[in-house]
């Protein structure tokens, strides 16, 4: 007989916080990401607050572009936003076993969709100001095929033929149907 997974509770409390900027919505998505699937509440706070304790540096969480986005707040205030973040439909918890875990709604991926897009197209820019290639795009292999897809149609749409050395390189390292789909964007640039 098997015996009943006990799982932790949690409770949402936003503080009565009304509403927050876009800004602040896109730096708890982006703590988020890398937490998808993986972690919880408590640890995107301490990300976002900014903790050098030992789970944020064992996973390597100071890395992310927005550790330490809430240093001046008490980690119960960067709670309470992310309360509000998932209470208004951006993110969600879902068990794993007996703890919940960050998962993004349509609406929350969306928006981390186009931040991180940003994100990497000025990495992009970064890349070519060294001039040195060939550019190590391996990073970008097994990224979410949406948020790639998103990545070529932007560059696409800039229409800007200075990304066409990145995509080359590019697509010396992905798979196939990703490999299509930049020569269709090089084409169009060139």
């Amino acid at each position: 007989m098997s015996r009943r997974v006990q799982r932790v509770t949690f409770h949402l409390d936003s503080k009565k916080i009304k509403e927050l900027p876009p800004v602040e919505i896109k730096a708890i998505l982006r703590g988020a990401d890398d937490l998808i699937a993986h972690g919880g509440r408590s640890l995107l706070a301490k990300v976002l607050k900014g903790s050098s304790s030992k789970d944020v540096l064992n996973l390597q969480l100071n890395l992310s572009p927005v550790y330490g986005f809430y240093q001046g707040l008490s980690e119960d205030d960067v709670l309470a936003r992310i309360d509000w973040v998932i209470l208004n439909g951006y993110l969600r918890l879902e068990y794993d076993y007996r703890l919940p875990l960050l998962v993004y709604t349509e609406a929350g991926w969306e928006i981390e969709k186009e931040t991180y897009t940003n994100e990497l197209l000025a990495g992009f820019d970064r890349l070519l100001e060294t001039g040195q290639r060939p550019y190590d795009m391996g990073f970008l292999k097994d990224k979410n095929r949406a948020l790639i897809w998103n990545l070529l149609d932007k560059i696409q749409t800039l229409g800007d033929p200075k990304y066409i050395p990145v995509l080359e390189d590019w697509e010396l390292v992905d798979y196939k149907k990703v490999k299509e789909r930049i020569q269709h964007v090089v084409s169009q640039l060139s």
